[in-house]
């Protein structure tokens, strides 16, 4: 059990750090220049503010694995984590209805989140 939240916790540094480089992935620079002035800043804010969720679950699962295990407020928020990356998954499908292998790639992630995080609040209740 403790590996399986120590890999969600690594699951979720990995991902802040993959936002970390969407300016440089994405183009950001010259790419969110087409957006008008709010709409580019929305853009950067949330990415800023996911970084920080991630890097906040992370730490959580990381550094406090048996209260995640035993306690009320830690199976709520193993369920919370699940939830999300459950629904990082549908929207992926619902939102991202393009062909490439890339985002076949990252949708086959996304079901690797879902099922280690939802094995996770599984196997601690």
């Amino acid at each position: 059990m403790m590996v399986l939240l120590y890999a969600c916790g690594i699951y979720n540094l990995l991902f802040a750090a993959f936002h970390v480089a969407f300016w440089r992935l994405f183009r950001w620079k010259s790419e969110l220049a087409k957006l008008n002035p709010v709409n580019r800043a929305i853009m950067q804010v949330l990415n800023l503010r996911l970084i920080y969720v991630l890097l906040l679950f992370g730490a959580l699962y990381l550094l406090f694995p048996e209260a995640l295990r035993t306690t009320a407020l830690g199976h709520f928020l193993l369920a919370g984590t699940a939830l999300c990356w459950l629904g990082r998954l549908v929207e992926q499908l619902f939102f991202l209805q393009i062909r490439s292998w890339q985002l076949h790639f990252m949708t086959l992630v996304f079901v690797l989140g879902t099922v280690l995080h939802g094995l996770a609040f599984w196997m601690s209740r």
